[in-house]
């Protein structure tokens, strides 16, 4: 990684942070974006104080312009890119039938319109370099998640466009990773949106027992140096994927049954 020219979208908290974070450790040059200038500030400060080299760029994925603007403040900086980290994400937890549709529409722009932004203005500099480019995805995009029908959506769409992505681009060296945490240790459910659209507030999973996002990160980070195509972590989350291919009814009562016990589950 060393040397290497990286933008983290979602950068200031969770796995992005931790991104950025071993990134700009193992000597890469790190581009980190996030919604929220000031969190970006003081992680910029904290590892520029370790000799770090990164630079810090305000940008909302969900809008088309700003992930443009993101990709050419890091060609103003560095000159190119070598790899992509789609990350940026929001959740949900909300039964459909319930759930305002905005919910559904904030959750595909960020989550996957910002994923197809920021890859269509980065791809020419990515394919001159054989670069990377990866998408940080969910279980939830290899199985549906009951309460999180916008999320699965969402992150069943990333993985297909980053999959077509790939063949595409099958002879010019591009490296395409999907990366696919079980549940982390990470602020994406605090943040989770209600079925009106405000914050859920407080995660509904004790954190303290989930993977944490600097092991996920690294993980991420070993996968895209030996260019892997596909990551998935934890072990329920493996087998979930692997279960579903052979028994999905099976396993569609049993993802409902633990998201029913979950603490004020929309199912009770």
């Amino acid at each position: 990684m060393k040397g290497k020219i990286v933008i983290v979208t979602g950068a200031s908290s969770g796995i992005g942070k931790a991104l950025a974070e071993k990134f700009a450790a193992n000597g890469a040059k790190v581009v980190m974006a996030a919604r929220s200038l000031e969190k970006l500030e003081q992680l910029s400060k904290d590892l520029l104080k370790k000799n770090c080299d990164v630079y810090a760029v305000k940008a909302d994925v969900s809008i088309e312009e700003d992930c443009k603007k993101l990709i050419e403040s890091c060609i103003a900086k560095y000159g190119t890119v070598d790899i992509l980290v789609n990350n940026a994400g929001i959740s949900m937890r909300a039964l459909f039938e319930d759930v305002d549709l905005n919910v559904l529409k904030q959750l595909m722009n960020t989550n996957f319109w910002g994923t197809v932004y920021c890859t269509k203005y980065a791809l020419p500099y990515l394919l001159l370099n054989k670069g990377s480019v990866v998408g940080v995805s969910s279980i939830a995009g290899y199985k549906g998640l009951p309460g999180r029908t916008g999320y699965s959506a969402s992150k069943f769409a990333m993985q297909g466009f980053l999959e077509t992505l790939r063949i595409e681009n099958l002879k010019k060296g591009l490296h395409v990773l999907i990366a696919c945490p079980g549940f982390t240790a990470s602020n994406i459910r605090n943040t989770a949106l209600a079925k009106d659209g405000s914050m859920q507030g407080e995660s509904p999973l004790n954190e303290g027992k989930l993977m944490t996002s600097e092991v996920v990160a690294q993980k991420i980070i070993t996968a895209i140096e030996h260019r892997k195509h596909r990551l998935v972590l934890t072990t329920q989350g493996k087998l979930i994927v692997l279960l579903n291919k052979f028994f999905p009814e099976m396993i569609d009562k049993m993802v409902y049954n633990h998201m029913a016990k979950e603490a004020d589950s929309p199912f009770k």
